[in-house]
């Protein structure tokens, strides 16, 4: 028998899973507690989380940490032998393999010298940004499915992953689908744990929802869209960029609505060096 709601439980079993990673990255993760905690057997639970989300737990987790590791590289000064203790790793110089194997570069040249830096010219000596490379579009006001998160915008994810089992449980993912983040606060202003964000997504049909998900709203209309390039670590420095120099030079005004980000392929199955994001900026 397929029975759609069996599978239902099972992704909702798996979620509590995920949201036990993301709560618990700097802890050792036991096989067993996870299984526990999906109320599944130890000796299978994993298969059916590889069949259901398409990798092991195992890389889940290396994901993540890796995720984490590459914004703390790029937007901080830790020292990087407390970053790999941090994602895991008994010793620097395992951290730098798997890392430069995932970020084609070890963390140290990529603190120094990551697609981040070419949004900071003055501090890395590189090569300055273009204004060109900044698009003013018209976007289709759209109405999106989504769900809050509150805090780090790095962690964003664990909303997104609770939409798409969402989805998943419904048989709602397809290849017409979109993936929206929207984002109402400024991170040099607001705490990080204060910090206020929704994970959509954009369907081919209309849905009904309920609590936690919702029908958000996007406003239509005039934008200024950046095509990024590279791990989403880089999105603060392109932040910094594309309101602090390329706004104030252009003779445009930000409009009062949130800024979106669309992410057009999937950091599960691509290297971070080629993750596509546009970075939508609304204007008056």
């Amino acid at each position: 028998m397929n029975d759609p709601s069996h599978r239902s439980r099972y992704l909702a079993r798996l979620q509590r899973v995920l949201d036990y990673i993301y709560d618990h990255l700097d802890e050792p993760l036991d096989i067993d507690r996870l299984a526990e905690i999906a109320c599944m057997s130890s000796y299978h639970w994993h298969r059916i989380y590889q069949g259901l989300y398409g990798e092991t737990i195992a890389t889940t987790v290396r994901r993540l940490r890796l995720h984490r590791a590459a914004g703390l590289l790029a937007n901080g000064t830790q020292p990087i032998a407390e970053i790999a203790t941090l994602s895991g790793y008994s010793s620097l110089q395992s951290f730098t393999r798997t890392f430069r194997a995932v970020y084609g570069m070890p963390p140290a040249r990529y603190r120094k010298e990551g697609s981040h830096r070419r949004f900071r010219p003055v501090i890395s000596g590189g090569a300055e940004m273009e204004h060109r490379e900044v698009e003013i579009r018209h976007v289709p006001a759209m109405e999106v499915v989504s769900v809050e998160h509150v805090g780090d915008y790095m962690q964003i994810g664990k909303a997104f992953d609770t939409l798409m089992g969402w989805l998943a449980a419904r048989n709602l993912l397809s290849d017409e689908l979109r993936m929206i983040g929207i984002y109402y606060d400024d991170p040099g202003v607001v705490a990080k744990e204060q910090l206020r964000a929704k994970a959509g997504v954009l369907l081919p049909q209309q849905v009904d929802v309920s609590a936690p998900f919702a029908i958000t709203p996007v406003r239509g209309g005039r934008y200024a869209v950046l095509r990024h390039k590279g791990p989403y670590s880089d999105m603060h420095a392109a932040y910094e960029w594309l309101f602090g120099e390329w706004l104030v030079k252009s003779g445009h005004e930000a409009a009062d609505a949130p800024v979106f980000e669309e992410y057009l392929n999937d950091p599960k199955h691509t290297a971070p060096a080629e993750w596509l994001t546009e970075i939508c900026v609304p204007l008056r």
